[in-house]
């Protein structure tokens, strides 16, 4: 297909003036390949919503694509929605273009007869997800690329749940953005007009009020601890985090705290930090070394949307980052511990994870009587549950979510991984084991002594453009075709194919191989990014044994990707 034209196209009928101006020295000075990249296929739409590089073209993020995703979007709520007129909350974060995004969005919304209410600011994905079920609105969107590079921007789609939505809703609005012109069948209205008519509104304090007062509720502390001194070191990665995160650090007595300044303003260029997430230990150079002039306990990090978290923990004269399973283990241990303490346990705990995170919560578990459930990868099956649970009146059953790429929530307050809410349990946690003459990786090392050594790694394989995205569709079929019957010389136990659908959990594009109890690798094309994400587990009787397993598990699966 000649890209060109499709290129040419655009420039015709584009009317913004960046684009035309973009759009032209893409065709004046770009290559076919990167002509053939922006316009090879329209934006994907699912459960996550959209999520590109900023730029001119149908696979790019821009006021076009953004506008013909709203209008999709309007359609399924003005067909879907029995509440007149239908809300809709709107939040971004730091990235470039999101305000413009914003905009764009609200009056696609209010041409279509749909009301607005928008943050006047910055503010993190949980806060999005509060406020829509807070202000009784349908949907949320929030313009977020989460932890992704500058270049990204994203928007994300929430139902009346406060939850991302579910498959069914993205498919319904996805099939009405494929029949959408982006010129010429995309309502809008002037901005300004639809907040006179109050089609337009803004969020009030008290609505970050009430999201702020929700997560110091799921605090969870000894008394004898809470006067334990913490020094800590705290960054926003240029993100949403700070307003939220100061708060809770005022609400947990935190009075040794130092922000990283050179992160601190909100800054979608993110000049610090070329990567923004707080899973690359490179995210966090800048703050490790404020760290180390300040002899900091602890360095504590937030994504640019806030949903996620990622910390250091002063050890042995260096900075150790435990990862977010392991993370998850020491809070999973510290809520059972805490609520058994205090007297507060559920008679029927039940904590969620997904398929790709950890096993040793299993083993953690049946020592304090959790139930332990498993998700497909995303917060919103987590999220989905405990919406069940509200529906039934179990809420209180739920302890923890949490999944292996830094996300948790430890209450029903929103239906997304909340970095304000792990931040505050994640002070508290390091204030209980510093009262006890422990930092957190000596309690993580008991963990691992008691229950064995679970170790992960996660592997991304890039996949870039349209034949990256076909290379990668191969592998896929490959795998669930003709699964291999060894890896390195170990005989694969078990296949898991989850396309097939497996127990209750609905179809996905995941093949895992099964080697031993705790031993197993699980293949998933993210649904964000062109990528390919390998994740390795294995279990040892030590730490060097199960490394090595997971050396050898790593270089046998490149081999098949």
């Amino acid at each position: 297909m000649d890209y060109r034209n499709s290129a040419q196209e655009w420039l015709e009928q584009c009317n913004d003036a960046e684009l035309k101006e973009q759009l032209a020295a893409l065709l004046e000075t770009g290559t076919e390949e990167e002509i053939a990249d922006a316009f090879f296929q329209d934006l994907s739409f699912g459960t996550a919503g959209l999520r590109g590089v900023i730029g001119p073209g149908t696979n790019r993020m821009n006021v076009y694509t953004v506008g013909r995703a709203t209008q999709g979007l309007a359609d399924y709520i003005n067909a879907t929605c029995t509440n007149s007129p239908a809300r809709v909350a709107i939040a971004r974060d730091s990235r470039n273009k999101g305000k413009v995004f914003v905009k764009v969005a609200a009056s696609v919304l209010a041409a279509n007869g749909i009301e607005s209410y928008l943050y006047p600011r910055i503010e993190p994905v949980p806060a999005l997800s509060f406020a829509v079920r807070d202000l009784g609105c349908f949907a949320g969107i929030c313009m977020t690329a989460s932890h992704n590079p500058a270049s990204y921007n994203g928007y994300k789609v929430y139902g009346a749940d406060g939850c991302q939505i579910t498959s069914e809703a993205a498919a319904s609005i996805s099939a009405s953005i494929a029949n959408i012109d982006p010129f010429t069948q995309v309502k809008t209205m002037n901005f300004e007009e639809a907040e006179e008519s109050g089609l337009i509104k803004w969020i009030g304090e008290e609505t970050l009020d009430r999201f702020v007062n929700a997560v110091c509720q799921c605090g969870l502390e000894l008394p004898e601890a809470q006067d334990e001194a913490l020094s800590l070191v705290y960054t926003p990665l240029c993100g949403s985090g700070l307003e939220c995160m100061q708060r809770i650090f005022d609400f947990a007595h935190i009075k040794e705290l130092s922000l990283v300044e050179q992160q601190v303003q909100p800054d979608g260029n993110f000049p610090s930090c070329e990567y923004p997430n707080p899973e690359e230990r490179s995210a966090l150079e800048v703050g490790l070394q404020v760290c180390k002039e300040r002899g900091a306990d602890l360095l504590m990090a937030t994504d640019p949307d806030a949903d996620r978290l990622g910390i250091a923990v002063a050890h042995e004269g260096d900075y150790v980052l435990p990862t977010g399973n392991e993370v998850g283990i020491l809070l999973f241990d510290y809520l059972c511990k805490m609520h058994t303490q205090l007297g507060t346990m559920p008679s029927n705990a039940l904590a969620i994870s997904t398929i790709v995170s950890t096993a040793m919560i299993d083993a953690i578990a049946a020592t304090y009587g959790v139930e332990i459930r498993r998700t497909l990868t995303g917060f919103k099956y987590i999220g989905d549950i405990i919406t069940e649970l509200e529906r039934n009146g179990e809420e209180k059953r739920f302890i923890l979510g949490f999944e292996e790429s830094y996300g948790y929530l430890t209450g029903a307050h929103v239906r997304d991984k909340d970095a304000i809410n792990a931040g505050l349990l994640v002070c508290q946690m390091a204030r209980y084991y510093k009262s006890q003459g422990k930092d957190l990786i000596e309690a993580l090392n008991e963990l691992y002594e008691r229950y064995g050594y679970y170790v992960n790694r996660t592997v991304n394989i890039a996949f870039p453009g349209a034949e990256g995205a076909q290379s990668m569709a191969s592998i896929m079929t490959a795998l669930h075709e003709n699964p291999p019957a060894e890896l390195a010389g170990i005989p694969i136990t078990e296949v898991v194919d989850y396309q097939d659908g497996v127990g209750s959990l609905p179809s996905a594009n995941v093949v895992e191989l099964r080697i031993a109890e705790g031993t197993k690798i699980i293949f998933r094309p993210s649904g964000t990014e062109p990528k390919m994400k390998l994740y390795l587990f294995a279990k040892a009787p030590s730490a060097s044994e199960a490394q090595h397993l997971l050396d050898t598990l790593e270089e046998a699966a490149r081999k098949l990707t």
